[in-house]
């Protein structure tokens, strides 16, 4: 009774205060928070969407959950939160989910099922019927290992919220502990006016990612419309390669060995192309395969050789011999590729046994060997049986070089293609057809073009249960990865070796790690080499599984699902059930196989994947709007605000203006204990640091533009004061106990460590989480934690987005700092040099806190200016 008592005093209260705030137009269903937060450890890789709805109308309504993963993840985890109640996804064997599936669709309920494929995404569906008044929590989990091409590791964010959000935010942790060499952002959420929204921070064996984008940014981009974003965020990245032999890991009984030397040689190749010039590669497929074609060749080495054929039903063979890529020889082939005209039907099996005859026929020491193999659809002339094709072309090529297959379309017979590739030591790869088409044979091409390494063999003492340890070819810029269990528990040191031929011998490399190095593992990592592990086993077997036959197959099957249920992933023998109490629909997610049910995505270069689960919980009579505290979110006098538990103390004043005067030129505070400023940038491997003293009242961030400003009360550990003031009438003003928003007529009171709770105009938003306010006024957005440290409370801001111009002014608006290192503890900027000393600093920007080095520097160096410039009299 006095719960339900004080909601209705706090309406009454809340209602009064908000009466004259200018409204943003609320939606019936409102996601008003959308978080992505993805840890990589050690190229492991593990996101958490965390998307939170409520139903704002007096009736039940239908609730939508829609995301992009990236094909190549497990989900490992999915759950609902409904009035308190969870619901979380099982992993279970698929033919006992599809029977769950059955009985659904049998009563006529929606369950789901897997609607389309994608070039590199897959989509996850769900809707749930949520109670009036209610809200909805929907977590999805996904892992993945990051695999390392053309010298980067990608790690791609799809974000697509389905409305604009002003609690959206991407949170992205990389920790790799040989150090991070490079740290690029691009996609379509990093372009022109969003790129303001994504700030970094690297800084030796780790790196931040973060894009926090405005309510408005969301609708005004180029990938943004009426329904907010839709686009992709990619964080690439590589890692520093100081032991060629590797970098080895050990935690839990597990191992893995990530294995990428550099500085080799390379070895010439022998390539021959066999390209498909059938009747249905008519029209744009064979003008880009032509175009592809003539850029490939361009990129050969003098020192590889090369052959062509072309083949419908007969087969064209530009040189009976391999020839070397000299200037001549090019051209002439250039020449040949230039007539190639599609005609006839399709001889897979001729044209290939060809290139394969063409290679054997042609044999150089210290060379490596590469058959492709690009066609667009089924063999039809000559052999046409799959299976005798397969049987053909692994007894012609006997294990001596790798075969890529690349079927262009989705008419072709991907999985045929597929298993002769994996059957002869390659890969299957999909060619889509679109405008890029010529890109994406190029890239394929790249990432081959360069053999360093061929046979060979990675050795490891006392373990097990290891995966794949032979590989016919090591290209520049990829990365072979080994993992397994360490059995032999007395051992003192685990020990790696490589063995493997080079362009002219035979090399081994060796690596070790000291067992008792490897006990202290961080709490946040555990248990990531075990998953690992079971991920890159179930991969690699679902590979070899295609490849085999009889018992042999059905032993890989058991294996793979053995592993997808203890681990909980999703793959294509598991689907994930969301049962839910008697008389309501069961969901099921499955795996989907490539090529199945596509369908095209609008205005996008791929298509998607669909998991697509349907399901209804009995809405709740007699909550039609219920108003006990913690469970309400309601539209007061046009402000939308969601709430629960949490403590107000508004009060009311007269309208006064927010203005402060500012003096420049206050008196220089005495020197006293400094506090340590941060300054990371992108292009900049290591940040920079400089001290202040305590003391000041400062400028830390002026928009004289969007009249916006904020300054801060220093102490000895961070701020004990900071005031943000926008345009004439709103500012809010923080210190270590509360925080006073002021809209221009009526002032109200929050407490830190509240519930989250969200407060919204056109112009400004506020988000209120447990040790955190997230601040949006007009073009500027700002993160504030409240820390604590030796048992004294202070703040510290959090720079997330604001305008890239040079009205900026304050301490953080020097937020991007170019500089060179020079030797002797010398950096460079502009063209000061600066004497600098490597020391380490507290990202207090950041909750976690973490430590991190800098290069400490005077912090006129990086103001460029004096303390005074930057003091103001008054917040």
């Amino acid at each position: 009774m006095g719960r339900a008592t004080v909601g209705v005093i706090l309406f009454g209260v809340l209602l009064s205060f908000f009466a004259a705030v200018t409204a943003v137009k609320e939606r019936d269903v409102d996601i008003y928070s959308f978080h992505i937060n993805s840890t990589v450890t050690s190229r492991y890789a593990v996101t958490v969407i965390t998307s939170r709805v409520a139903n704002r109308l007096n009736e039940s309504k239908e609730v939508h959950f829609q995301v992009k993963i990236p094909k190549n993840a497990f989900i490992s985890k999915f759950r609902m939160t409904i009035e308190g109640k969870t619901y979380d996804g099982v992993v279970k064997e698929k033919e006992e989910a599809q029977q769950q599936y059955s009985q659904a669709v049998s009563r006529g309920e929606s369950a789901g099922m897997v609607s389309s494929v994608g070039r590199t995404l897959e989509e996850f569906k769900t809707s749930v019927t949520v109670a009036a008044f209610s809200k909805v929590t929907f977590e999805l989990t996904y892992e993945e290992l990051l695999q390392r091409r053309l010298g980067k590791y990608q790690l791609l964010i799809n974000a697509q919220p389905m409305q604009p959000v002003a609690d959206f935010k991407i949170d992205v942790y990389v920790r790799e502990s040989p150090g991070i060499s490079l740290l690029e952002v691009k996609g379509g959420l990093n372009t022109n006016e969003l790129a303001n929204a994504v700030t970094t921070t690297r800084s030796g064996t780790e790196a931040w990612v973060n894009f926090y984008p405005t309510r408005e940014q969301q609708t005004k981009c180029d990938v943004c419309g009426e329904n907010g974003l839709n686009g992709d965020l990619i964080i690439m990245y590589d890692v520093d390669r100081r032991n060629p032999s590797g970098e080895l890991q050990a935690s839990d009984g597990y191992f893995v060995h990530y294995f990428a030397p550099t500085d080799i040689p390379r070895i010439p190749k022998n390539v021959v192309f066999v390209i498909d010039r059938s009747g249905s590669m008519s029209g744009r497929k064979i003008q880009q395969t032509r175009e592809a074609l003539l850029k490939i060749l361009g990129d050969l080495a003098e020192d590889d050789y090369f052959g062509l054929i072309t083949f419908d039903d007969r087969i064209e063979v530009w040189n009976p011999e391999l020839l070397q890529a000299t200037e001549r020889n090019l051209k002439t082939a250039k020449d040949f590729v230039r007539q190639i005209k599609d005609n006839g039907y399709t001889n897979i099996n001729a044209a290939v046994l060809k290139g394969v005859e063409m290679i054997n026929k042609h044999p150089r020491e210290g060379s490596a060997s590469i058959l492709i193999l690009l066609t667009d659809g089924a063999p039809n002339r000559g052999e046409s049986d799959p299976t005798r094709i397969q049987a053909n072309v692994k007894e012609a090529i006997g294990g001596k070089f790798p075969l890529y297959c690349l079927g262009f379309g989705f008419d072709v017979n991907f999985d045929f293609l597929n298993k002769m590739a994996l059957e002869n030591h390659g890969r299957g790869r999909r060619i889509y057809e679109d405008s890029d088409a010529d890109l994406q044979l190029q890239g394929f091409y790249e990432e081959v073009a360069v053999p360093l390494l061929t046979g060979v063999q990675l050795n490891y003492t006392g373990s097990s249960n290891v995966t794949q340890t032979r590989f016919s070819h090591y290209y520049n810029g990829s990365e072979i990865v080994v993992a397994g269990q360490i059995t032999d528990n007395s051992l003192e040191t685990f020990q790696a070796e490589v063995i493997a031929v080079s362009k002219n011998s035979r090399v081994t490399y060796q690596d070790s790690v000291f067992m008792k190095d490897i006990a202290g593992v961080l709490p946040q990592h555990e248990h990531f080499t075990q998953r690992l592990w079971a991920y890159l086993t179930v991969k690699q077997l679902l590979e070899k599984e295609m490849t085999l036959n009889g018992e042999e197959k059905e032993a890989a099957r058991k294996e793979i699902l053995d592993l997808s249920l203890k681990y909980e992933f999703v793959t294509p023998l598991t689907s994930m059930v969301v049962t839910k109490p008697e008389g309501e629909e069961t969901q099921v997610a499955h795996k989907p196989k490539e090529g199945e049910n596509r369908k095209r995505m609008p205005q996008r270069p791929a298509w998607a994947n669909t998991f697509h689960l349907s399901g209804r919980l009995a809405s709740h009579p007699g909550q039609k709007g219920r108003t006990a505290l913690g469970i309400g979110s309601y539209s007061y006098g046009g402000l939308s605000h969601s709430y629960s538990d949490f403590s107000h103390r508004p009060y009311t004043r007269k309208k006064t203006s927010r203005k402060t005067s500012q003096s420049q030129t206050p008196p220089t505070p005495p020197p006293v204990i400094g506090v340590r400023f941060l300054i990371s940038s992108l292009d900049q491997p290591k940040p920079v640091c400089y001290d202040l003293p305590a003391a000041s009242k400062l400028r830390l961030l002026t928009d004289p533009s969007s009249d916006f400003s904020m300054n801060g009360e220093l102490s000895t550990k961070g701020f004990n004061q900071i005031a943000l003031h926008y345009k004439t009438d709103y500012s809010l003003m923080l210190n270590t106990s509360h925080i006073l928003y002021h809209d221009g007529l009526n002032d109200v009171m929050f407490l830190w460590g509240q519930e989250p709770s969200k407060h919204e105009t056109d112009s400004v938003s506020l988000i209120l989480r447990i040790e955190e306010v997230d601040v949006t006024m007009g073009t500027v957005r700002v993160v504030l934690f409240r820390h604590k440290k030796d048992g004294e409370m202070f703040l510290w801001p959090a720079v997330q987005q604001q305008p890239n111009h040079v009205g900026i002014q304050g301490i953080f608006g020097k937020n991007n700092l170019e500089y060179e290192e020079l030797p002797g503890s010398v950096i460079k900027i502009k063209d000061q040099d600066v004497k600098a000393t490597w020391s380490t600093a507290t990202d207090y920007r950041r909750s976690s806190a973490p430590v991190l080095g800098c290069w400490l520097i005077p912090y006129e160096s990086v103001l460029k200016g004096e303390l005074s410039d930057f003091t103001v009299s008054q917040l």
